[in-house]
């Protein structure tokens, strides 16, 4: 548990930050949202920086040092950790896109190579090569793929550089830059129905590259191709095994080897090792986990990490067994190295753990106090209370302590994606297929899982409470098999329950929220093709569908509110439709993509619905459902859409940039 090193700055921000900002008012012609005269009827007070740490998304050592690459923080940045002094000795700033997925070390050790993650292609340069001989001197842009997002690099043992990963609705192609032409160049698309290429691997002959997605709807499945570069050809050695598995998560080449995981789903992940020689001579073990990557080998052994931890694998008996260690959770682990007996573990808590497997021991070490860079990162649900509010993160739950302004960053894997607060106690529903989660400040020192779910239904989009069933309720989408679930979740008694595709088997359930003890699931899809907007009432207790609507919507649910006998429903840039629960029929409906562009997030608080958007906090008139904008240009600094909430008194929290903010809205019309 850390306090945040600016404190003081925050307190001093609180102090001055209750300002009078404009409100919105002017009535909303039936197709298009209108800007408002300002009024001096809303505070806005600024709560500080939301999240602030070093997150990290991958980890490579060479040598005796550890390069690691930043995550969901402006700018992207790679880090060099000294392992005998454990300091951060150097670092090097890219300049453009999120997150740094991928590194990989050319064989003399002279050059790192780093890819770029971005929201959308910039037109610049996404892969980076940084001259580790005079690493005080920038990594400088070598090429662009553009296929927008690199989520793997391998070096062959000529130095020559291959890239994979993808762009949505195209599918990805083998890229490879030449370092003695400082080219980049495309070799072409081995699986025409892939979505995304997570794994690629290099010798003097082949480049091997795996394929498969688990992010996102409509994905493909696991797939390998050998691509031969002196023919320039490819050929499907995927192991029939693997086929029906998500993706192919990782490749190494060990000796005459190539090591091959897999993420799982219904099934668990797999590990094959696969003869050089004879692609077809192998064998598959399945592992414990739903996902196998981050290899290291030593001797027999291959260390690898998992969604709950470090495994070894022994060639000789197939034996897959945990790491045992000291060092507690890993949470989210994005690299796994071997060096003299001991495994170095890079972990998105923003640590580096070094496990000695023999003995059972570690020792970690937290990267900001080694000298990271700690800043703001882009943020994820947000809950608040009377005390507290908290802004989820990558791999960390910034608590907010709203009378002092303290804010100490609690360790919870993955993602919060949203959040609510009951009598005391949080809970969030956490990405990626690690279910619910809560944490009672007065008693715990860090979150705790509270509820587990099929693996498969991995990723929680919204959440609401049900006052009547006493009822935490949680809209999912299934990344892997499409649709989605309904999960439950009392409180009081501990139970819980997944009502698995409720909307049908391809929409996913969006956003969630409650009447009088129905629960309304809000339909999205993310496929380009198939049906959306559909609304599902749920009765949540008895785990059966009531009645339903299909909304006039041709992008998805984004956000759903209710109040009195109206649902709410907003799509995906700005389509607005409200329906009448009683009739069960649509009676208004109206474009509000001027202050609602892309995604969206609705809470019902002091007799009125509330919207927020990346740029907009507006909120809806409960008898004319005209929009008023509250907060104009707010902007948020979201990761994976905005979000809102209400404490018991009815003020709102939301982003502003980076900042986390309390809105104070009087309603004045």
């Amino acid at each position: 548990m850390q306090s945040s090193p600016s404190m003081e700055r925050r307190l001093l921000l609180k102090a001055a930050g209750a300002i009078g900002l404009a409100a919105a008012a002017a009535p909303l012609l039936p197709a298009q949202a209108q800007a408002a005269p300002a009024r001096p009827r809303t505070t806005v007070t600024d709560l500080g920086v939301a999240i602030e740490q070093f997150a990290l998304m991958s980890g490579l050592l060479v040598g005796d040092t550890v390069y690691i690459g930043s995550r969901n923080m402006t700018p992207t940045r790679v880090i060099a950790f000294h392992l005998p002094t454990r300091k951060v000795v150097h670092r090097t700033e890219l300049g453009t896109g999120h997150s740094v997925q991928a590194l990989a070390a050319d064989p003399t050790g002279r050059y790192l190579y780093a890819g770029i993650l971005t929201k959308g292609d910039e037109g610049r340069p996404n892969l980076f090569r940084w001259d580790l001989t005079t690493p005080d001197r920038p990594a400088v842009g070598v090429g662009r793929t553009e296929d927008r997002d690199i989520r793997e690099l391998a070096v062959a043992p000529d130095g020559t550089v291959y890239a994979v990963g993808g762009i949505p609705g195209k599918a990805p192609a083998l890229w490879m830059y030449d370092p003695a032409a400082g080219a980049m160049s495309r070799l072409g698309v081995p699986d025409a129905g892939a979505t995304l290429a997570r794994a690629v691997a290099a010798t003097d002959t082949t480049v091997f590259f795996g394929a498969g997605s688990t992010l996102g709807g409509g994905t493909s499945k696991a797939s390998l191709f050998a691509y031969d570069r002196a023919a320039g050809t490819f050929t499907d050695v995927t192991p029939p095994e693997m086929a029906a598995d998500p993706s192919v998560r990782e490749l190494a080449v060990d000796g005459d080897r190539l090591i091959v995981t897999s993420a799982g789903s219904t099934e668990p992940a797999k590990l094959a090792v696969m003869d050089l020689a004879d692609l077809s001579s192998y064998t598959v073990t399945p592992t414990r986990g739903t996902v196998a990557k981050n290899l290291a080998v030593h001797g027999d052994t291959i260390y690898f990490a998992g969604e709950s931890g470090l495994y070894s694998y022994a060639r000789s008996t197939h034996v897959v067994a945990p790491v045992e260690h000291d060092a507690g959770s890993l949470g989210e682990i994005w690299g796994v190295d071997h060096t003299d007996g001991t495994l170095v573990v890079t972990s998105g808590y923003g640590i580096v753990v070094e496990v000695d497997p023999s003995a059972g021991t570690s020792v970690v070490t937290e990267l900001g106090r080694a000298g990271a860079p700690v800043s703001p990162q882009t943020t994820m649900g947000v809950a608040a209370d009377r005390r507290y509010a908290y802004v989820g993160g990558n791999n960390v739950i910034a608590r907010h302590d709203l009378r002092t302004g303290e804010v100490v960053n609690l360790r919870a894997p993955g993602e919060a994606k949203d959040a609510e607060v009951l009598n005391g106690v949080l809970y969030t529903g956490q990405y990626n297929a690690q279910g619910i989660w809560a944490h009672d400040p007065a008693e715990d020192e860090q979150p705790r899982q509270v509820a587990d779910f099929p693996s498969e239904q991995n990723r929680p989009l919204d959440t609401c409470y049900d006052p009547v069933n006493r009822l935490l309720l949680v809209a999912v989408q299934s990344d892997t098999e499409g649709g989605g679930s309904l999960w439950t979740y009392s409180p009081r008694k501990g139970t819980k329950a997944a009502y698995v595709n409720p909307i049908d088997d391809v929409q996913l359930v969006r956003a969630v929220t409650t009447r009088n003890g129905v629960a309304y699931l809000g339909g999205d899809n993310g496929a380009a093709q198939g049906p959306r907007g559909t609304v599902v009432a749920f009765d949540p207790a008895a785990g059966r569908e009531l009645w339903r609507v299909d909304l006039p919507m041709t992008t998805g649910v984004a956000a759903l509110a209710v109040l009195g006998r109206y649902l709410y429903a907003l799509a995906r840039k700005g389509g607005f439709v409200v329906v009448d629960l009683k009739a069960r029929r649509v009676v208004h409906t109206a474009d509000h993509r001027s202050v609602c562009p892309g995604f969206a997030a609705m809470v019902t608080s002091r007799g009125a619905v509330y919207g927020v958007s990346d740029t907009t906090l507006f909120r809806f008139h409960p008898e004319t459902f005209a929009v008023r904008t509250v907060v104009a240009g707010i902007d948020g600094a979201w990761y994976s859409g905005p979000h809102v909430n209400a404490d018991s008194r009815g003020r709102l929290y939301t982003m502003r940039g980076d900042h986390l903010v309390r809105v104070d809205d009087r309603q004045a019309d």
